[in-house]
């Protein structure tokens, strides 16, 4: 089978506050500020008062936000299960994100090595949970294994589920 998706363009949440965004996503996590855009209408019309902004990661796709000031969001602190933005780093970076965070005061959590993939978590200004990860050696080994396995799991995950219902 052919894959007809080609990558993530980009990927967009909303935020409390543009600056506060921009201020982890550009000074801390040091992604390029590539975009903002001021949008007073829709294209299907609607007026709405928002500002659209893009942060470029390294593949050339993007997280992008939008502060909407006059609609409401339950912004909360997002459980790891719930919403979580996992980002790839190279070992060096993800030791230095790890030491930047702790002298920043911002709490990071981590290393967690998951066998495959080792992260560190922070909390961006917005209460998204941001994983930076690398890639264990044995990546592509246990990827190749879990792909194998991953109807036969999910099929027992369902089954599992319908008889505890």
């Amino acid at each position: 089978m052919t894959i007809r998706i080609q990558g993530l363009h980009h990927n967009a949440y909303r935020c409390r506050d543009s600056e506060e965004t921009r201020a982890f996503y550009e000074d801390f996590l040091e992604l390029p500020f590539a975009a903002a855009l001021r949008l007073t209408e829709t294209k299907t019309g609607r007026k709405t008062n928002s500002l659209h902004t893009f942060f470029e990661m390294a593949d050339g796709s993007y997280l992008a936000f939008f502060e909407v000031p006059e609609s409401p969001y339950d912004f909360k602190e997002w459980h790891d299960f719930d919403l979580h933005i996992a980002l790839e780093v190279d070992a060096d970076h993800l030791a230095r994100m790890l030491a930047k965070g702790q002298a920043a005061g911002m709490d990071p959590r981590g290393p967690a090595d998951h066998a495959f993939i080792e992260s560190i978590y922070f909390r961006d200004p917005n209460g998204y949970v941001i994983e930076l990860t690398r890639r264990l050696d044995n990546h592509e080994e246990a990827m190749t294994d879990a792909a194998a396995k991953a109807r036969a799991v999910l099929a027992q995950w369902q089954s599992d589920k319908a008889a505890s219902e």
